[in-house]
């Protein structure tokens, strides 16, 4: 990453909108803090930044002490998830916060870390007081706040995302409040507000679905152009929220390189990978290559300054509340473990050679240590063979012709837990290298778990109407603790009467129902892991077919303790 050094001097107190800006020199250095062989330290030997989003306001990410270690080392920037945006910054009109936003800056600082604006104009979580104003007044509010607010981190920040996502796919102008009431013009007017207030920082527009040739690019491409024209804009945020169910960008780095082309920097500033869950060996396969394309691609155009990924880990993802049944998206687990995904973003920052050859084939995994809930592998080690070095293992539940992923590891053993009561299971393991690249299958190893004894008293309610045409369903079934103790991880379970068969793949859970079985299981996912005590509760379901009748189940477990339903 390009060092910056960025000072404002403020000649007297300023008091702007009510808020004040004490005198002083304001001066923010921005330097290469990630540690050695860190993501962000390999991005600043190359010239860009590697930064995440770290949200305060609906998680409290920074608290965390395991994710807080990863914030300090591993970045370059941060952005403000949600910290810098007008329901934090300005809640009620004229009312000016800025704790949360300062308390990113203050741990960017004391890291020595750069940090990205994010954003001064929006039509999501813009308070319903501004919306309501009139032309007149909503414009008075808008160039106010981006004074304010950009006023307050004069010479603290590397970049503003000044107005955010206000096109839509076809290439049309989204029909938001601020068009219907400001026309037009409302987004230059908000870059000549952005850029009388701090003239020195870099003014960007954000969106999503750019990042390839298309009929949305197309138009933020001549919006961008007549901005530059004007001395306005000075780059454009690609937020490259992909998904391995969807084709990759037609040509990702062609597009980068044409709004390079018209003097502006480009950067990355929302990558996540999502996919359909459970993930299989073909899905983290595909998130691999999306992931190396993005990196590959940013590094291939000079102004591309840098990566932001939204989110480092699954444990705070933003994927499942939006795309139910979706998720595994970032770069570690629910854990902070790392995924493959972790080392082909690392190798490919580290410029390692294309590597194409597989692992040998690791051996037949031995079993120990069966519980109801648990069991432990160990396996003859794989050998890398293409030079990359072997970066891991994946585990895999095979249920006929599919292999679930059920756990990552670093080492030739494995830890499963979280597994069924009563249930049997064939696991198979890959062995990964860090270009991505899979071993075939090992052996396959077979076992069964004992009798579950449970974590906790439960309720279940249980609903399965019938479509009007008849032959289908769909199931909504809502688990409740209600015992005194929280349930930390749980798999629900359950037999149907009458031949009923589910739907991949359900929402609110991993649900199976093996081939010719009327059992059904449901297992977490990491946003429901936990259950609180007293009432503590979830809301999962999916749907279904069925023949004749549709006699719903009469008993339900929760870890193999028998729950209450109604």
């Amino acid at each position: 990453m390009r060092n910056k050094l960025l000072t404002a001097a403020l000649g007297g107190a300023l008091a702007v909108a009510g808020v004040v800006v004490p005198a002083a020199v304001q001066t923010v250095t921005i330097a290469q803090a990630a540690a050695p062989g860190s993501l962000g330290a390999l991005a600043a030997a190359r010239g860009k930044y590697f930064g995440d989003a770290v949200d305060n306001v609906v998680n409290q990410e920074a608290a965390d002490p395991q994710y807080r270690p990863i914030i300090n080392t591993e970045f370059t920037s941060l952005t403000a998830g949600n910290g810098m945006k007008w329901d934090s910054t300005e809640p009620t009109l004229g009312q000016f916060n800025f704790s949360k936003g300062d308390e990113i800056v203050g741990i960017a600082r004391a890291n020595g870390q750069a940090v990205r604006g994010h954003t001064l104009v929006w039509h999501q979580q813009t308070p319903t007081q501004v919306q309501n104003l009139n032309a007149t007044d909503l414009r008075a509010a808008m160039n106010r706040h981006i004074s304010t607010v950009m006023t307050h981190y004069v010479g603290q920040l590397s970049a503003w995302d000044v107005v955010n996502e206000a096109f839509n796919d076809d290439g049309t102008m989204r029909q938001s409040f601020w068009l219907q009431k400001l026309g037009n013009t409302y987004i230059a007017d908000a870059f000549r507000a952005a850029r009388a207030a701090d003239p020195n920082v870099k003014l960007y527009y954000n969106d999503f679905n750019i990042e390839g040739m298309g009929a949305k690019s197309n138009a933020v491409f001549t919006m961008a152009q007549s901005l530059k024209q004007q001395g306005l804009i000075d780059g454009v945020g690609f937020q490259t929220h992909l998904a391995v169910q969807f084709p990759f960008p037609t040509q990702f780095q062609q597009n980068l390189q044409r709004f390079a082309d018209l003097g502006l920097d480009v950067a990355i500033t929302e990558l996540d990978v999502r996919m359909q869950l459970p993930a299989d060996a073909t899905k983290v396969a595909t998130q691999d290559t999306y992931y190396r394309n993005v990196v590959n691609a940013c590094l291939a155009v000079t102004r591309c300054v840098g990566i932001t990924e939204w989110g480092f880990t699954d444990k705070y993802s933003w994927i499942p509340g939006v795309f139910p049944g979706e998720g595994s998206a970032h770069l570690a687990d629910g854990n902070f473990v790392n995924k493959s995904a972790y080392t082909v973003v690392r190798d490919a920052l580290a410029g390692t050679p294309t590597d194409t050859t597989p692992p040998t084939t690791p051996g037949t995994p031995t079993v120990s240590g069966v519980t109801s809930n648990s069991a432990s592998l160990a396996w003859t080690a794989s050998t890398d063979m293409g030079g990359s070095g072997l970066a891991g293992y994946n585990v895999y539940r095979r249920q006929g012709t599919t292999d679930a992923l059920l756990q990552q590891s670093t080492t030739n053993s494995a830890n499963l837990t979280n597994l069924t009561p009563s249930t049997q299971y064939v696991v198979v393991v890959r062995a990964r290298d860090g270009a991505g690249n899979l071993s075939t299958a090992s052996g396959a190893a077979t076992f069964t778990t004992m009798a579950g004894t449970g974590t906790g008293t439960c309720r279940v309610t249980y609903s399965a109407p019938n479509w009007g045409g008849g032959g289908g369903f769909t199931a909504s079934v809502t688990i409740a603790n209600t015992g005194t103790t929280a349930i930390n991880g749980w798999t629900l379970a359950f037999s149907y009467p009458s031949g009923q068969r589910l739907t991949p793949p359900g929402w609110g859970a991993t649900w199976t129902q093996a081939t010719g079985s009327a059992n059904v299981t449901a297992t977490n996912l990491d946003w429901n892991r936990t259950l609180n005590p007293n009432g503590g509760n979830t809301s999962i379901g999916f749907n279904g077919t069925f023949t004749g009748t549709n006699t719903a189940p009469t008993s339900f477990t929760l870890n193999g303790t028998a729950c209450t339903t109604g």
